[in-house]
């Protein structure tokens, strides 16, 4: 409903700054202003986006600035969603209008910068001695296209001062001009015609005008390129027979599609005994309120048709649905299992779309043409109204972490919306993680299990094999063991799949110098660089830095003789190539897949038998179902383990688990070859054994002696900035900041435990230097309250122009 005309509104402005502001709206907007829509406003010195929250508490200040207008004739988002939105930014300490950009399709934000350009005069100046170098710098940047600050700093570096650029405004010789960016994301509009009721048989008609309205008379109407591929040049005769009469010319919304090919409905398969149980325990929850399940299944169990048939009692319940997935690859086979359940209203959002068809589908979504919708991550903010169930599939997921400007986690958000919608939340996953699982013992979830495959198909057979043994050994076989290699040539000769998977890209991830030994290493990051033997050059997987191979040298002795050591998938597609010349192979990961439907063309390839062998990096971990495989080789099981985390057991037993398990999915039974260098370690023996329980065992004891999650919470304050000084200065300030608040707050002190600063263990990324505090508590209450205050009372260290500092609330990264 609009708002009352004489009131002010509560706005969310798209800018880093906490908290909501106050606007008037002009009598005549105020029709146009709901909550959920979108106005510009003035703030500051330019005018940017702002979110109507609702009515604003009335006010006695004279003061409150107007909107300068509204830029939706409807609501962008439900007004529903605000409490929701409201909770995400308290929680995660966000401004709440950046939240609410987050959550919106991208290209819907406008906002107002600043656009300098040299005058004539300033041109006519820049060869006069009264103009200082700097001032001459500035005018020389200027003297061709108009550049924003952010522009004008980055061509000008150290040499950029806001000073001289003011002086050279208020003395004429450079403009300053006010303008208005962003907004890319547009309504598609398709324009159609449709003839008017009468008589078309006019003598004074032409052949051509007979003929369109005919085709208009059969058709009813017809889009006007329909209508000009049917019959040639018939547009040149459109607005002639419209200004006559005979039809009508008008536009209507089109909706850009995403998915492609049509998909055939389906027959929903006999559950199995097990699958009965879950599905009538989650169809028993429906319309009772809030509650969360944890559904523990095996690889090959069956959860999909679980969700499918949880999804179905929803949907005849009149209630939508929100469907999220961890991957985009996973999102189109996710997409396609309930389309053919659920025909058309099913709708997805994910990165992979484009802006237009991400705001399409949201724009379905919000008008209730879709009542499912699919996505990854951001798709948890999803339109939805009377959501009556929330699945959230592979919830161990940490794709569902968002690691750039809003630290937020997915799952933990869906359990959220779940919770402030009264309806159930569904987390399945054959691995769940220590802290889902920890909420069912802790009695907050309730576990679901699923333990059997279906068609009661066998769990694959592991085997270890231990990488020491080969360690001696020259060539391929140091890394495809005797064992693996005569199980490959088993497998292919019997016409079957083999899938392996090496969690690192490239062809050698550790290049050296053979005269001094050093490595070949990022000048952005502390980091080696990866030989890319398709891009002929050394690549930094952090930040994109890469130099070429043909003309590497050692940065520290000038050699030219690098040694490439390390392993990563593109040497083992080479090597499989070498030992079996007749083996059609694909290599799966982020070279191969950047092109925009890669990942489904290739998964449609390995379906229909055109790969034999499938090369591939954690991606093809994930929920996929692969039917035609039956042996996967996991080449090297411990790189994960070598991460200075303490989550690098839980993270190798899921990785281990989730790839053994895309092996022996169809009729035939499945093995797998596992090596590595540390047979013994628990999370390699649990894995091999599919013992989860086990493995959490020994695992959450490990957690309690250091006080790790999912025991304790923490918040991560990361520290970086361009000069080393800088950022340990700023962390070491930011230290005792957080000291000297527990000593002034004893209750505080005793519920709150402050670790760093230090330097991160991955020191340098893209040229910043970072550093981190860590505050961990075992109770969220003082650790929130804790952090709310530091950023209370000192802002300024958060707003430094020496140092960026986020904070992340239950980080899941901490190198």
């Amino acid at each position: 409903m609009p708002l009352s005309r004489e009131i002010v509104i509560e706005v969310a402005v798209a800018v880093p700054v906490h908290g909501t502001f106050t606007y008037n709206v002009p009598e005549d907007l105020a029709r146009l202003v709901s909550a959920g829509t979108r106005v510009l406003v003035p703030f500051g010195r330019r005018r940017a986006t702002g979110y109507v929250l609702g009515p604003a508490p009335p006010s006695d200040r004279a003061d409150i600035k107007f909107i300068a207008d509204v830029l939706d004739e409807r609501p962008i988002f439900p007004g529903a969603m605000i409490p929701f939105l409201r909770w995400t930014a308290g929680y995660y300490k966000h401004p709440l209008g950046q939240v609410i950009e987050t959550a919106l399709p991208g290209g819907l934000s406008v906002s107002e910068s600043a656009v300098f350009s040299a005058t004539a005069a300033g041109r006519a100046a820049m060869g006069d001695a009264p103009a200082s170098a700097r001032e001459r710098g500035v005018l020389e940047a200027l003297a061709e296209d108009g550049l924003r600050t952010r522009e004008l700093r980055a061509r000008l570096g150290r040499d950029f001062s806001e000073a001289v650029v003011s002086s050279l405004v208020r003395r004429g010789w450079v403009s300053r001009e006010a303008r208005l960016r962003g907004g890319r994301a547009k309504i598609l509009e398709e324009r159609r015609v449709r003839a008017r009721d009468g008589e078309h048989d006019r003598p004074d008609l032409s052949a051509k005008k007979k003929l369109i309205l005919a085709a208009l008379g059969e058709a009813g109407d017809l889009a006007v390129r329909e209508l000009n591929d049917r019959i040639p040049r018939a547009a040149a005769h459109l607005r002639a027979l419209a200004q006559t009469g005979y039809l009508e010319i008008y536009s209507r919304r089109i909706y850009r599609d995403p998915f492609g090919e049509p998909i055939a409905p389906d027959v929903a398969p006999r559950l199995t005994a097990e699958q009965e149980t879950v599905g009538a325990a989650v169809a028993a929850a429906l319309g009772k309120g809030f509650h969360t399940f944890l559904l523990n299944g095996v690889t090959g169990s069956g959860k999909t048709e679980v969700y499918l048939r949880a999804a179905a009692c929803a949907m005849q319940a009149g209630q939508s649905v929100l469907v999220l997935v961890p991957e985009i690859a996973l999102i189109t086979q996710t997409e396609r299992r309930f389309r053919a359940r659920f025909g058309d209203c099913v709708a997805v959002l994910h990165s992979g779309l484009s802006e237009g068809e991400r705001y399409d589908q949201w724009s379905r979504i919000l008008q209730g043409e879709a009542r499912i919708a699919i996505g990854a991550r951001s798709a948890v903010f999803a339109p939805l109204s009377d959501i009556g169930l929330i699945i959230v599939d592979e919830e161990h997921d940490a794709s569902y972490k968002q690691e750039g400007g809003l630290h937020y986690s997915a799952r933990d958000l869906a359990v959220v919306r779940a919770q402030q919608s009264g309806c159930p939340a569904l987390l399945g996953s054959a691995t769940p993680s220590l802290q889902s699982f920890f909420n069912v013992r802790t009695g907050k979830y309730t576990e679901l299990r699923l333990t059997c495959r279906v068609e009661a198909r066998p769990l694959p057979e592991i085997r270890v094999v231990d990488l020491r043994q080969c360690k001696d050994l020259r060539g391929p076989g140091r890394f495809i063991s005797g064992e693996l290699r005569q199980a490959m040539v088993d497998t292919l000769g019997r016409g079957e799949q083999v899938l392996l998977f090496l969690n690192r890209r490239g062809f050698a991830s550790f290049p050296v110098c053979a005269a001094c030994g050093s490595a070949l290493r990022c000048r952005n990051c502390d980091i080696s660089l990866t030989l890319h033997q398709s891009a002929n050059a050394y690549q930094c997987h952090y930040c994109g830095f890469s130099r070429p191979a043909a003309a590497a040298t050692c940065e520290a002795c000038g050699s030219d003789k690098i040694k490439r050591l390390g392993l990563g998938t593109e040497k083992v597609e080479e090597a499989v190539a070498a030992l079996f010349p007749q083996a059609r192979i694909a290599r799966m990961d982020r070279d191969t897949t950047q092109r925009k439907g890669a990942i489904v063309d290739m998964l449609k390839r390995l379906r229909a038998g055109e790969i034999d062998v499938l090369v591939g990096t954690q991606m093809i971990a994930k929920g996929h179902d692969f039917p035609g495989i039956t042996l996967v080789g996991i080449l090297c099981a411990d790189l994960s383990l070598s991460f200075p985390d303490f989550r690098a057991g839980e993270h190798t037993f899921q990785l281990i688990a989730q790839v053994a398990g895309r092996a022996g999915r169809g009729e035939r039974p499945g093995q797998v070859i596992l090596q590595t260098y540390n047979p013994e370690h628990f999370s390699i023996r649990t894995a091999r054994d599919q013992d989860y329980d086990a493995f959490y065992g020994q695992e959450i004891e490990f957690r309690r002696a250091l006080g790790y999650p999912p025991v304790t919470r923490l918040v991560q304050l990361r520290i970086s900035a361009q000069d080393p000084r800088q950022a340990k200065a700023v962390a070491e300030g930011l230290g005792r900041q957080c000291r000297a608040l527990l000593a002034a707050d004893p209750g505080i002190a005793r519920a709150v435990t402050v670790m760093g600063p230090a330097a991160a263990a991955l020191a340098r990324i893209a040229g910043l230097h970072r550093w981190q505090i860590l505050l961990k508590s075992a109770d969220n209450g003082p650790l929130h309250r804790f952090v709310e205050r530091l950023l209370a009372v000192h802002p300024e260290s958060f707003n430094s122009r020496q140092a960026r500092v986020v904070v992340d609330v239950d980080p899941l990264f901490l190198m």
